[in-house]
């Protein structure tokens, strides 16, 4: 990894690459949000509202966060109280002690594949990244990755969607794919943006173009997995087909789909596979739209094993037709 200039540009692995994929990541910084009290109602309407409370923090007592997005079909479902869901660790149900749904600021870094592959495909990639971009709020934050052999922070965070801009129009297709090393330095950024205060609780996001499979990042899948499943980071991802019918192409892509598939079911986030570029900028829109539209929910759980332990994890609503998403676990505490 090389620092170089005042953005601190960091540079990293190599890769090779079949098939046009956007992955996102995305992910609340809620434990201190979560560790404030037991339980938030939304007041009904006419009601004033309750100061937003600081957190207070009781030693000894972890609690779960749980990012969740309740759709019915392609409608997002925004209106659910605590009392619509249920949560289950392990096949045991849990008391949520949690509810927001609060629309947070979100610190996102958008990460965009730039090797050779991408040459016809990177200037609609662009327009799509930047028009994401100019949906972020004042309150938001983003930084641009762009990787190919290497990884490289173009634009470090900031709330200027024309620097934001600029940085996404620098990027210029050459070399290969190094897929994992830049999801790895995404989450590791993403860790240093720490709430000073309740105000600063974001959610946080990861949004990756990428070009297929990654054969050469100097780090595995399966860290990466791992330190995403750690980080309690939802992944969103979006695989564009290449043009390639072979069955090498083909099979190059199965194996891409393979990874984001997993990433996305592992930490609740959703897999997008559209069938032509010229939709990536509506799959951007969905994304974005779901982002505003998700829940937190919080229990303290019954468990009082600390084998630092996978543990499954299942939320459910109790609404007609209603589909909940979340991440599929955690890893338990450890004592110390």
């Amino acid at each position: 990894m090389i620092l170089s200039d005042r953005r601190h540009r960091r540079r990293l692995g190599v890769g090779l690459a079949a098939a046009a994929i956007v992955t996102i990541a995305a992910t609340f910084a809620t434990g201190a949000l979560l560790a404030a009290q037991s339980s938030q109602k939304t007041p009904a309407a006419g009601e004033p509202q309750a100061p937003r409370q600081v957190p207070s923090f009781r030693t000894g007592i972890e609690l779960v966060s749980l990012n969740v997005t309740v759709s019915e079909g392609a409608h997002y479902m925004t209106d659910l109280e605590q009392d619509n869901f249920s949560v289950y660790e392990d096949g045991v149900k849990q008391d949520v002690t949690f509810f927001n749904r609060t629309n947070l600021p979100i610190a996102l870094a958008l990460l965009l594949d730039t090797s050779a592959s991408m040459d016809t495909k990177l200037p609609t990639a662009q327009e799509a990244a930047v028009g994401f971009a100019r949906r972020l709020r004042p309150q938001d934050l983003a930084e641009v990755i762009d990787f190919d052999s290497r990884v490289v922070v173009l634009q470090n965070f900031t709330n200027s969607a024309q620097e934001l801009e600029q940085a996404i129009r620098r990027t210029a297709a050459g070399g290969s794919t190094s897929l994992y090393n830049a999801v790895y330095i995404a989450l590791k950024d993403l860790k240093k943006i720490v709430a000073r205060n309740v105000d600063e609780i974001r959610r946080q996001a990861i949004i990756v173009l990428s070009d297929g499979e990654d054969t050469s990042s100097l780090l595995p899948f399966e860290e990466v997995l791992d330190l995403a499943k750690r980080s309690e980071t939802a992944i969103y991802t979006i695989g564009l087909r290449d043009n390639d019918s072979t069955s090498s192409g083909s099979k190059l892509f199965r194996e891409a789909e393979f990874v984001l598939r997993q990433l996305s079911q592992e930490t609740g986030g959703r897999a997008f596979f559209p069938n032509q570029l010229a939709d990536l900028t509506g799959v951007y829109g969905q994304i974005s739209d779901e982002l505003s539209s998700q829940y937190t929910v919080g229990y303290t759980s019954k468990s009082p094993r600390r084998d630092g332990a996978w543990r499954r994890v299942v939320v459910r609503v109790n609404r007609p037709n209603a589909t909940a998403r979340t991440k599929q676990g955690y890893f338990a505490p450890t004592s110390r």
